[in-house]
C-alpha cells in the first residue's frame, strides 16, 4: 500500500508491516483484557467474600494477598518460608505463589499476622496428578502445630487436623488441574471451649452453606501465623493464590 509522507514522497507500507502492527496491537489488547479479567475476578471475589463474611458473622479482613503487586521469581518479603522453593510466578497475566514439583517432601509457608482465636483464613490452591500419584495440600492457622485443613486426593478425603492428629475426615472428590477453594476458622464459643470449622469446594462451583468439617476443642489454642502447605508427591508444581485472613465475631 502506497502513502504520501511529510516530504511529499510516496512510501510503501508492506502488508507484512501492517500485519506486524496489528499483531502487536492484538497482543497488547489481549494482555490488557487478561489483566482486567484478573482484577474483575478479585473484585468479584472480594464482594462475594464480604457478603459471606457478614452472613457468617466474620469481621474485617486483617490481611490479604492476591500477589498482583509481588515480584515474579521471588517470595513475598513478609512471608516466612519454613521449607520449600516457594516463589511468585505469572501465567496469563495472573500472579500466584508456586511450589516446585521436586523434591518430593512436605513444605509450608506462613503469612499474615499471628492470631490466637476468632480468626478465619481462606485461599485457593491448584495441583495436578500424574498417573496414580497425587499431591496433598491445604492451609492452617495457629502456627506449625496448629489446626490444618488438608485435601488428600490419594485417600479421596478432606481432613481436619491438629498438628499431625486427624480430628475429622470425610470423603472428598478432588479434580486434577482445577483450583480448589479452602476456608478454615477457629472461634471461641465460651471460656474453655473453642470450635474449629472447615470447608472446601471447586472453583466455579457454589460454596457450601454449611461447614463440612467441625471439631469442638477444650485445649486453649496457641498463637501463630496462618499458612499454606503441600507435598508434591505427583512431581508437578502447585499454585497458591488469594490469601485472606479475617477476624470472626
Amino acid at each position: 500500500m502506497s502513502e504520501l509522507n511529510k516530504s511529499g514522497v510516496f512510501s510503501v507500507r508492506t502488508n507484512h508491516e501492517g500485519r506486524a502492527r496489528h499483531s502487536v496491537r492484538a497482543f497488547v489488547a489481549t494482555d490488557q483484557a487478561r489483566r482486567a479479567q484478573k482484577m474483575k475476578r478479585i473484585l468479584f471475589g472480594c464482594i462475594v467474600c464480604s457478603v459471606c463474611l457478614i452472613a457468617l458473622g466474620e469481621g474485617k479482613p486483617v490481611y490479604e494477598n492476591h500477589f498482583e503487586k509481588e515480584t515474579v521469581g521471588q517470595a513475598p518479603p513478609d512471608f516466612l518460608i519454613l521449607d520449600g522453593g516457594f516463589v511468585v510466578k505469572e501465567e496469563n497475566s495472573n500472579k500466584f505463589l508456586e511450589l516446585p514439583g521436586t523434591p518430593l517432601d512436605s513444605f509450608s509457608v506462613q503469612f499474615g499476622p499471628a492470631q490466637t482465636d476468632n480468626v478465619a483464613v481462606s485461599a485457593r490452591i491448584n495441583g495436578t496428578s500424574k498417573g496414580r500419584r497425587y499431591p496433598t495440600f491445604g492451609l492452617g492457622i495457629n502456627g506449625s502445630a496448629g489446626y490444618r485443613l488438608q485435601v488428600s486426593p490419594g485417600k479421596k478425603t478432606l481432613e481436619l487436623l491438629k498438628d499431625q492428629e486427624i480430628k475429622k475426615s470425610i470423603p472428598y472428590v478432588w479434580k486434577s488441574g482445577q483450583w480448589t477453594k479452602l476456608r478454615l476458622q477457629l472461634r471461641k464459643v465460651k471460656d474453655g471451649e473453642w470450635k474449629v470449622e472447615a470447608k472446601a469446594w471447586e472453583e466455579g462451583g457454589s460454596e457450601p452453606q454449611q461447614w463440612m468439617l467441625s471439631s469442638e476443642e477444650t485445649e486453649a489454642p496457641s498463637t501463630g501465623r496462618p499458612s499454606v502447605f503441600a507435598s508434591p508427591f505427583s512431581g508437578t508444581p502447585l499454585q497458591f493464590d488469594d490469601f485472606v485472613l479475617t477476624t470472626v465475631e
